[in-house]
Parts: C-alpha cells; structure tokens; sequence
C-alpha cells in the first residue's frame, strides 16, 4: 500500500494562514511565522568550514525560512562547549562570518548568531560557573566566576553582539535556557551566592537583565535581540513560575526583539525532543507567558509539520514556532508548505541518531532521513550522461531513499516489493508506542514515489531470471535482513514467536513474557508489550503525567510525581552480554528507553545464557545460578543476517549489481546508514 499526499487545498498560502502571516518587528518584517531554530552542526568550530556552513544556511534561505539562528558561538574561552569549539570575540572572527550572511542575505533570508556561554556544561578544564558546583553530566568542577569575572563576562556578551552585527547578522539569541551559564545564575541548584549576582531571585536574574539591557545600548534600535528564556526547568531547585514570568517582564523592558521558549535543562530526567515526545507537547507553557508579555513569543519543541505548527498558532499558543530539526530534513520546508505540496515534505521522526547524537560524539551533524543535511557542497549529483534503466528490490528504507533519489535525477526505476506496503523495517517501528512519526516516512516516500514516476510493484516476488530478462542497466538490492537463528534448544515450542509476528499482531501474546535480545528491537518489542494502548505519545495531557510535568507551574522547575500506568505484563528483558542492557543504544535516546522500561517494572537483566525453552518456561543461567522464567511466550529478538541470497545468485549471473542497506551490513539494524549509503549511490549512477 502506498501513502497518498493528504493536502486538500493545493493553493498556495491558504491551506496555513497564520503560518504565513508577516510578523511586524518594528524595524523589520519578517515574512513568514517560522524561525529555523539554533542546531549546532559541528562546522561552527573550524573557519575552514564556514563555505559549507554557508551554504548549509543559504539553501534554507532560499527555502523561505522567515528568520534563522546559528548554531551556539562563545562570546569567550571559558564559555567554549568544548576545546577550540565555536567563538566569537575578535574583529578577524568576525570577518570570516560574512561569509555566512553574505550568502544568507543573497539568498533572500535572515539570520541571527546564538551567544551561547556553557558555564558548568563546559567540557574543558577552563569552565566557569555562578558557584564552582559540577554537573552530573560533565567531568570538570567549574571555577567560580567573581564579581569582576561576572562584570567582564557581561561585557563579553555585548563584544560578541556587535561583532556579530559588525558581521552582517541581523540579529543575536542570548542562550538563557537548557542550563548554559546563565540558565545557572538563575537557578538556587546552581548559584549558592550571596553577593548582588545570587542570593534572591532579583539577584539570579540581574545577569540576564543586564545583558540584553547592555546589548541594545550597544547594537541600536534596529538589530533583533532574542533571547531564549527557559520557561520550564524540568530540574529540582530551580526557577519559580512568578520568577520566569518577572525576567520575562524585565528582559522585554531591558530591549529584547522576540522571546524564544526554551525547554528543560540538559541534565533533566524528563524528554524533551525524543520522538515519543508528543508533537507541541509544551506549547502549553509558552501559552502561559503570553498574558504577561507584549513582545513576540516563539514557542519550540517536537513541532515538525505544518499543521501542527499552524494549530499552535492559530489557538494563539505563541506569535512564531521554531523548529531545528525539521531543517535538517527537509531545507524546503516552508517553501512546500506554501505551495500547497506539504505532503512532499521530508519529515523529521526526531530520532537524534544524525544530528544530536553525532554532535555529542564530536561528529558532524547531518539527518537519517536526509543525509544531505550538513554535506550540501559535498553529497551532490554527478553530471546524468545518459538516463537508465534501474531495478531495485526491496521497499525498505535504503530501497525507497535509492528509487527516488534515482527517479529525481532523471532515470527510469522499476521497484520490487514482496510485502503488499512499502516501509521494510519501519513498518515494525511505527507500530511501537512513542514512534508513531515513522508513519511520516512512509507518507512522504509513498508520495514522492508517485510524484517521481517510480514503476511500484507490490506484492511482487522479484525472481534472478526474471530480472535477468528485463535486460536493466543495473539491479540494487535492497532485500533487508532475517532474523538471526539463536540456536537455542526448544526454540520451536509453541511458545517462542519472532518479534515481527509479535508487533504485527499476529499471534497473541500472554501476560509474562521473555524477551531474547536487548538490543533495540528488543528494547523497541519491551516498550510495545508495556504499553497500555493507545500510546501516551498522542496525548499531551497523559504523557505529562505520565513522566511527572506539573503543568499547574505551581512546583519549581515544573516537576511532579510521575503517574505511571501500570504495564499489561510482566516483561523480562534479557542478553547474553555481562552488562546493563541498552548500554549500547543511542546517546541522547538510550536513557528514555531504559527509564521508561524500569518504570513499568521490566526485569533488564544481562550475562544470560539460554539453556532451554519448554512447557516450564525459559530455562536461563545468571550470574551461575540457575532458573527458570515461567513465562507465557518467549520473543526472538536475537539479531539480524543480511538476506543477499538474490545478489549473490545475480552476481554468479553476471548481473551488475549494487547491495545497499541491511542485505549489505547487517550487524544492527541501521535506518541511518542504509538510507546514506542509498543516497550516495544512487546520486553517482
């Protein structure tokens, strides 16, 4: 089956109103109520980088975005992220930025530069903070900022600014949120001062006033001030409701532009952008503030389509959305959702495993669904000299990303599905509560299939003679994987099912289970056996609930007790590996996974060895004890093997050949590398 597009009003502009009203600033106006929100990238922190960068920024420009922001740029040494990251604090710097907003404005776009000051998050020995506390998520016990330090670091604040407007940015975002130096002046967890910087809440706040009120005197009337508030803490210790709404109130007075949302501090044990975070999940916050303020407000997080971002502002939530990821998959954006054509928008799933993940690993960012993103001068199409012939076997993700990446380009494809749905592997994972966004994959390849004139047969079992006949240029197989056999003794008993049958709903499955296998379709089947449905993830009201928001404001930091819904099952989760499971899972993801799972009571239990499978149970070795999980059903979850069979009989044929995604590799499932591998090949045929 293949999605169709879903957009009913073809007409430009009318379908999102409100996305597309102007936005009066005064000075500017700026054309549209989408900011492309700071990402860092990882080309920031090398001037040789800043041609790809710029370009990186232009092709968004010139997808209609109504006003970006760069990544963070630290207004001195001490507030670097990390060692000779991103800076600017010199007239030289500063020159070598325009060629970011030189190829910005020629573009047609907008752009603002983040100051973004670490403080405690520093990962360098130079860190400053408002007390010398450490935190949880960083090695290095900062270094007291003095009074004069404090004074000196304000001061460095506004050198930044101007060399940023000396630069030909527009404007400026002062990071005031996710628990970055200033985030730690307002917050009692972080500030143990008594002197006129700490003490009482006047205090705490008395550096952000200072400046913002500081950068307009020294910028002027026309430039754009942003600056990001963090209106929900998400950590113990920290900010009152009455305390953000009197900074809010006091940055307005002291010259700021517009207010930017910002959500949780880095250290936070409650998701924020993970993709089983509802869509707009706290615009409710921004909602909030707005009776309070008179400026513009932008409300952030898990806004990743037109018409969730379009009911955002239409309920009047906030004046602008800002969105990060979404412009890493998908630079048209705006330009598509303007045209009528939002259902060719290339989604982002917020998954994290190419943009944040690869920022936390010191790599550059770029997007599982667009490995373009970040690699615009650099991953682009080889002159087409003549147009071919394409076969290309299997509907998964690295199938679909080649077809029409192919199809783009001007050949012709033919592509082959045994199932009756495009999707391989993604129609298992949108199935598994907290990942419905992989729907949006499947409806954006559906449509751009139809749009590019790929041949679809479904349903279809493509034969070596068969192929060999239709005489292509050249075949790419795509077959995907099988699940590995765990040679486990009484792996056939009536018990044991394979997780596609288990998240297909294919058998029934009992109230105790063992799941063999931790990795993360293990972890992905745990998560679908707990979860009372529908998923929490489609409603913003349970899923605050459920990891403790307290969404009356009336505890500091917004947190309460979670409410946890009990889990239909007992669940044991289990690997061979000695080890806590899921030490392997994504950075920035792996830990919701294993908080949720230990919240709904799953036994995760490693150095298992599997001695036997019977009418008892799962018969198990741990730790030299042995025993026996009576459990109802066992699911495989063991590991996958490339399925090449099809390439290797068409190689010994002579066929030209090109294995792509899980039938070429195979080790884990890897959605990321399959679709990148895909994209460059077929961007070279």
């Amino acid at each position: 089956m293949l999605a169709r597009m879903t957009s009913s009003d073809p007409r430009p502009g009318n379908t999102y109103p409100h996305l597309f009203t102007p936005l009066d600033l005064g000075f500017c106006t700026l054309p549209n109520r989408v900011l492309m929100g700071s990402m860092h990238t990882g080309l920031e922190d090398r001037a040789r980088d800043f041609g790809k960068l710029a370009e990186y920024f232009a092709v968004r420009a010139r997808g209609g975005v109504g006003l970006m922001v760069t990544g963070g740029f630290s207004p001195n040494v001490a507030g670097w992220l990390k060692p000779f990251s991103s800076r600017l604090s010199s007239h030289w710097q500063a020159a070598k930025h325009r060629r970011i907003t030189e190829a910005v404005h020629a573009a047609g776009g907008r752009i603002c530069l983040q100051i973004l000051h670490a403080g405690r998050y520093g990962y360098h020995p130079f860190s400053v903070a408002p007390s010398a506390i450490k935190s949880p998520i960083t090695p290095f016990t900062p270094r007291a900022l003095s009074g004069r330090g404090v004074e000196r670091t304000i001061r460095d604040f506004v050198r930044c600014a101007t060399r940023a407007r000396d630069a030909g940015y527009d404007g400026v975002e002062i990071m005031g949120s996710e628990g970055y130096l200033i985030n730690q002046f307002l917050a009692e967890r972080s500030n143990r001062r008594n002197d006129r910087w700490g003490g009482s809440a006047e205090s705490r706040m008395r550096l952000p006033v200072q400046i913002v009120q500081r950068t307009r005197e020294a910028v002027g009337r026309d430039f754009i001030i942003i600056y990001r508030l963090s209106m929900l803490d998400l950590v113990d210790r920290a900010q009152a409701w009455d305390e953000i709404v009197a900074l809010a109130k006091h940055v307005e007075a002291a010259g700021a532009t517009l207010i930017n949302t910002g959500i949780g501090w880095h250290e936070a044990r409650i998701p924020t952008i993970v993709t089983s975070v509802p869509r707009a999940a706290f615009a409710w916050v921004t909602r909030r503030m707005k009776q309070h303020v008179r400026i513009p407000l932008i409300t952030t997080n898990r806004i990743n389509m037109p018409e969730v971002a379009e009911s955002v502002l239409a309920r009047g939530d906030a004046d602008m959305v800002s969105m990060a990821r979404p412009f890493l998959a998908d630079p048209d954006w705006v330009a598509k959702a303007r045209g009528g054509r939002a259902a060719l928008i290339n989604p982002c799933i917020a998954c994290n495993q190419a943009c944040l993940d690869h920022v936390f690993e010191n790599k550059r960012a770029s997007c599982l669904m667009n490995p373009r993103a970040c690699y615009e001068t650099e991953l682009v199409d080889t002159p087409l000299v003549a147009k071919k012939h394409f076969a290309v076997i299997g509907a998964g993700p690295a199938g679909l990303a080649c077809a029409t990446t192919l199809a783009q380009r001007g050949h012709r494809v033919t592509l082959y599905e045994k199932s009756s749905e495009i999707g391989g592997q993604f129609n298992l994972a949108r199935r598994i509560p907290g990942k419905e966004e992989f729907n949006e994959p499947l409806r954006y390849w559906g449509n751009l299939l139809a749009e590019t004139g790929v041949d679809v047969r479904l349903g279809t079992h493509a034969a070596a003679a068969m192929l060999r006949a239709q005489n292509y240029d050249a075949t790419i197989v795509a077959t995907g994987v099988t699940p590995r056999d765990p040679r486990i003794p009484g792996q056939g008993h009536p018990m044991v099912i394979g997780y596609r049958d288990a998240v297909m709903g294919i058998r029934p499955i009992g109230r105790r289970v063992a799941i063999i296998g931790a990795g993360g379709i293990g972890f992905d089947v745990a998560e679908f056996l707990t979860q009372p449905a529908p998923s929490p993830t489609t409603d913003i009201a349970r899923w605050t609930r459920e990891w403790g928001v307290d969404t009356s404001l009336a505890q500091r930091g917004g947190l309460d007790k979670p409410q946890v819904e009990e889990s239909p099952r007992e669940v044991w989760l289990l690997q061979r590996t000695a080890g806590r499971p899921g030490k392997r899972l994504n950075k920035t993801t792996g830990w919701v996974h294993r908080a949720a799972l230990k919240a709904k009571g799953v036994h995760m239990l490693g150095g298992v060895t599997y001695r036997e499978i019977d009418d008892a149970g799962l018969h198990v070795t741990i730790d030299g004890e042995a025993r026996t999980l009576a459990v109802d059903n066992v699911i495989i979850c063991a590991g996958q093997e490339s399925n090449r069979a099809l390439a290797d009989e068409l190689i010994a044929a002579g066929v030209t050949v090109h294995v792509i995604g899980g039938a070429d590799v195979a080790a884990e499932l890897d959605a990321k590398r399959a679709i990148r591998q895909a994209t460059q090949l077929a961007t070279g045929l």
